[in-house]
């Protein structure tokens, strides 16, 4: 009763900020993304009898307390899916720093969806199988898909998942991935989505989502890049301004996160044309077209707040190894 799988990060353009049902991370608006490579969690999990209780292990470190129990909980369900009450064990490895706004709750909990619910026996759709990973985060329901991806937020369990709009190879966009903060947030997406609507904004966010979603989904399909590129940075102010004028606010950004969406506006106005996004973290994402990815790099690479730079292009979603 083992299995192993991988699964990549993925980016939100149109973010995903608050929930309609916490319990079953319902999310109250949809949302669109792209699947990140060389940003990818490998997990194995082995169902095993002789074990009494289950046994996490992330990146060398063995969890204990919230970490382990978020996990298990996760377990629960795929032990109550399949009938059994076997303990596991589960081995996972990030390829990029957890913690920091790139959304490895996302590839890890895509990952173990895949290899959890096959080392249990079960043979579940790419949909129940987005439906299973966002139980154990929302987001993670996005990394199931191939490439670009939506969101469908439904209004139940069975009705919220996402699928896939175009493969992998469908749009040379790539991101340009700035490193300024390993450093593990404070304040979790999970706590974050809970008080979201205590922001003054948030409703008309709400409210202005469908359109918004509508018009990226054909600039997507038509391969506007600037159409993209300015409703994805948009979107990216937007969330961070409800985050900001949450109760407690939240503030994610860093020094060196300024800085680069400053250097970006700049880098259009010379006509270099990128644009940047970012989740709950401080690390900026900079969308730009293959041709200029070098280009943007090398710029990236001169400022003095970037420690790592990583280039992602799109990706499939989580598949057995």
């Amino acid at each position: 009763m083992k299995a192993q799988a991988i699964a990549p990060a993925n980016l939100a353009f149109i973010k995903y900020w608050g929930n309609a049902n916490d319990q079953l991370r319902i999310p109250n608006t949809g949302s669109l993304s792209m699947n990140l490579s060389g940003f990818e969690t490998s997990t194995s999990v082995t169902f095993d009898q002789d074990l009494t209780d289950d046994e996490i292990q992330i990146d060398g470190e063995i969890m204990l307390g919230k970490a382990k129990q978020r996990v298990s909980v996760f377990l629960d369900n795929v032990r109550q899916m399949a009938n059994i009450s076997t303990k596991a064990q589960v081995v996972s490895n990030n390829s990029f720093p957890k913690g920091t706004g790139i959304a490895s709750s996302a590839s890890a909990f895509a990952a173990l969806a895949v290899a959890a619910s096959t080392a249990a026996g079960l043979t579940l759709s790419p949909q129940e199988l987005s439906q299973l990973a966002r139980l154990g985060s929302g987001s993670a329901c996005r990394s199931i898909p191939d490439g670009f991806v939506e969101w469908l937020p439904g209004d139940s369990h069975e009705t919220s998942y996402a699928v896939s709009l175009h493969a992998a190879d469908y749009w040379d966009v790539v991101d340009v991935v700035a490193i300024v903060s390993e450093e593990h947030k404070k304040v979790g997406s999970t706590e974050g989505h809970a008080m979201a609507d205590t922001s003054p904004f948030y409703r008309q966010r709400v409210l202005a989502m469908p359109d918004k979603i509508a018009a990226l989904k054909k600039a997507i399909e038509e391969k506007d890049f600037t159409t993209f590129g300015e409703i994805s940075e948009s979107e990216t102010l937007n969330m961070h301004a409800i985050m900001m004028t949450s109760n407690p606010s939240l503030l994610y950004w860093a020094p060196g996160t300024i800085d680069l969406m400053k250097q970006v506006m700049q880098w259009r106005e010379e006509g270099l044309e990128s644009y940047f996004s970012l989740d709950a973290g401080p690390n900026v994402h900079i969308l730009c077209l293959g041709k200029d990815a070098s280009a943007i790099e090398q710029r990236v690479k001169q400022s003095s707040f970037v420690s790592k730079v990583f280039i992602a292009h799109p990706a499939n979603g989580a598949h057995l190894i």
